[in-house]
């Protein structure tokens, strides 16, 4: 048996009522972790010592297979929706049960990690997995206690995920074989039938998004941050695919984090440890520091290689388009530690809008923030299905639907208090398609797009004029410093004005019905900042 010496996890997993395992491997080091994966055929080593693994049938996270225990604690309190599944006690038992039990005669991964780089607010978290790399990526992904910290770790959450164990929907409750399930009450996250290492990192941002606004006051985002010598913190609200990783990893600012945070009244903390990068179409002239992070220690999962050579093809979507890396934040070189800001004096909006209408960059009133915030949205390319060229619109309320169980007006209005009390300026910045929708117009160079952030950051469109949009009401600069200024208003982009002016009515459209569910928690400063067709 593999063990710390500071720690006997075999009592702690008796305690759990997983019981009779073949080995227990504790606190691995990453080396150890990415050597046992490549040994029992799980993965192989990249040209650059990076480990690369495939996750099998699922490459994402799946959402509607996700539930919350509904009892005492929640059943109140949760915002129940397609992504807040409600699952009964007794059913959550009896999977409980069938996961620990699924382990006897099996070699187990146990890691002890916390989460939460504000030390007010941390909670211990002991990682159980089937998997070795698993027990790599929470390595990666969580804060790392000292030997010394580890000594009197207790474990506040249990995450146990075995990507081997199925559900029975007939007699467990789930929609298929999958399942990630919180239970409030007992503090457990119990993950079967997929490997997708996400599933690990927002079930613990899905409790952190409950118990710290609910409980602690303190906003939960779904957003990455950075900071600049002046101390001017920044964070970067988006879905995933619009940027939030890429446009907070500037050389010139110190990186916070990439992907979930804490607003208190004095600061933004990272919650994690690490970073999570979508690495499709990766390079080192585009994004230097996430392709220097892919090196011994990172877990890829789901690239290809060029044939014959472990040399990664980053542009290869055989197998999916969400390939993945997952890196401890030093990994990054200007990485801020302890991972802690001052409060936010610019907030970005990011949308990658397909339909090819929106700004590439425009200032928002408090209203209009709250309704963007609100309503979360991005627009996709549909697919790769030959002949089909439509974008497909997402709205994700807080930039994050999925893993917010409270209901989104809750976190709307925590973020217009914030803003307010410290008179944050808030941007949207599109990241995705201009001159025409996708098939005709071309992706916003991501040059253009950092010099627009620059520009905010550095103050220098506050001496710029402004003009509105007569659709969604957006101020758009006439000038920014490094971006032809024919970019700055889409319209102009466009050949066909009536084609542009007809496309904006239909995403107007869209954000108008969208909202409509939202409208009644909705204030008449946020109500006003709907499309005017």
């Amino acid at each position: 048996m593999q063990m710390s010496s500071v720690r006997n996890p075999l009592a702690g997993l008796r305690e759990l009522g997983i019981d009779n395992v073949a080995n227990i491997h504790y606190q691995l080091s990453p080396e150890e972790l990415a050597e046992q994966t490549v040994a029992s055929k799980q993965g192989v080593y990249t040209d650059t010592g990076a480990l690369a693994v495939n996750t099998g049938e699922y490459t994402g996270r799946s959402p509607k297979d996700k539930f919350i225990v509904k009892d005492s604690i929640t059943s109140n309190s949760v915002n129940w929706t397609d992504f807040n599944n409600p699952i009964s006690e007794e059913n959550f038992d009896r999977l409980y049960s069938k996961i620990t039990r699924y382990f006897s005669g099996k070699e187990v991964w146990v890691r002890d990690c916390y989460a939460c780089a504000d030390k007010k607010y941390r909670i211990n978290i002991r990682v159980i997995t089937e998997l070795p790399w698993s027990n790599l990526f929470a390595y990666n992904m969580f804060l790392r206690p000292s030997e010394e910290e580890l000594e009197n770790l207790h474990a506040d959450w249990t995450v146990i995920q075995a990507p081997g164990c199925l559900a029975d929907p007939a007699t467990d409750g789930t929609r298929q074989q999958n399942f990630s399930v919180v239970n409030f009450t007992k503090k457990m996250i119990i993950i079967g039938g997929s490997a997708y290492t996400g599933e690990i990192k927002k079930g613990i941002f899905t409790i952190l998004n409950f118990v710290l606004p609910y409980n602690k006051n303190v906003l939960s985002m779904h957003c990455s941050a950075n900071i600049g010598e002046k101390g001017d913190t920044a964070i970067f609200f988006g879905l995933s695919g619009t940027g939030k990783t890429t446009l907070s990893a500037d050389p010139a600012r110190k990186l916070i984090g990439d992907d979930e945070h804490g607003w208190t009244a004095t600061n933004v903390f990272n919650f994690e440890g690490g970073c999570y990068a979508k690495v499709i179409d990766l390079s080192e002239e585009k994004e230097p520091q996430i392709f220097r992070a892919v090196r011994e220690g990172a877990l890829l999962e789901n690239i290809m290689f060029f044939p014959g050579t472990n040399k990664v093809d980053y542009t290869d979507k055989t197998i999916t388009e969400n390939t993945r890396v997952s890196y401890p934040l030093n990994y990054i070189d200007n990485a801020l530690e302890p991972s802690i800001g001052g409060v936010p004096k610019n907030i970005f909006f990011l949308t990658a809008d397909a339909y090819g209408v929106l700004p590439p960059i425009s200032k928002l009133s408090p209203g209009q923030a709250m309704y963007q915030f609100i309503s979360g949205y991005t627009a996709k390319v549909a697919g790769t299905e030959a002949g089909v060229t439509e974008p497909k619109s997402t709205f994700s309320a807080c930039f994050g639907a999925p893993f917010m169980p409270l209901h989104p007006a809750q976190y709307a209005q925590m973020l217009g208090e914030k803003m307010r009390e410290n008179k944050a300026n808030v941007w949207l910045i599109n990241t995705g398609w201009t001159g025409g929708a996708y098939g005709t117009g071309s992706r916003i160079k991501l040059a253009y797009t950092r010099a627009m952030i620059t520009a905010a950051l550095n103050g220098s469109l506050d001496n710029e004029t402004f003009h509105t949009h007569p659709v969604f009401g957006y101020s758009i600069p006439h000038h920014c410093e490094g971006v032809p200024d024919e970019l700055l208003d889409p319209r102009n982009t466009w050949e066909d004005k009536a084609a542009y002016d007809a496309q904006v009515k239909k995403l107007a459209e869209q954000f108008i019905r969208n909202f409509e569910k939202f409208a009644d928690a909705a204030d008449a400063e946020i109500l006003a900042a709907t499309p005017i067709i």
